[in-house]
């Protein structure tokens, strides 16, 4: 668990990360150069999930060495079912990761939301719902792994 107290934020107690693949973690369906070690990493002190479509068809291949839950979606309405999942694993507990539109409703959920920015862009409902932007996956995650970050930018 991170637990991380933040001067007008509150206290966070986070158990689970939630990300995104595809554009998040990913680009062209290819896990990120250093982005493994990091989930290994994190996964010492959280739960890792990762959720995804699976718009290329290779993230189950990719996460092959990651500790981590992979949940390939089916069907329609991506969004809902992001958002039910970190529901599910009880919203105060969760960080999210998420780079698009299908990850709008998970961050804005997520005691603390990550919007991340890679070569596929951010679409802009999925900035508006986190807490914090990032321009790469890495920084999103390594403000987890050197949690005074989030305090420094979220504090009032």
């Amino acid at each position: 668990m991170l637990e991380i107290d933040i001067p007008g934020f509150g206290h966070l107690r986070l158990e689970h990360l939630v990300s995104d693949f595809s554009g998040t973690l990913s680009v062209d369906g290819k896990l990120l150069p250093g982005v493994r070690d990091r989930l290994n990493k994190i996964s010492e002190i959280m739960a890792v999930h990762i959720l995804s479509a699976d718009t290329f068809g290779c993230a189950q291949e990719e996460l092959l060495e990651v500790a981590c839950e992979i949940r390939i979606l089916d069907g329609h309405d991506h969004d809902l079912q992001k958002e039910i999942y970190v529901k599910k694993l009880g919203c105060e507990r969760v960080v999210a990761l998420g780079n698009g539109n299908n990850d709008r409703k998970m961050l804005k959920a997520a005691r603390l939301g990550i919007a991340v920015t890679e070569s596929e862009g951010c679409a802009v409902d999925a900035m508006l719902a986190a807490d914090i932007h990032v321009r790469g996956a890495l920084d999103g995650l390594d403000l987890l792994l050197s949690p005074k970050r989030c305090k420094a930018t979220l504090r009032l």
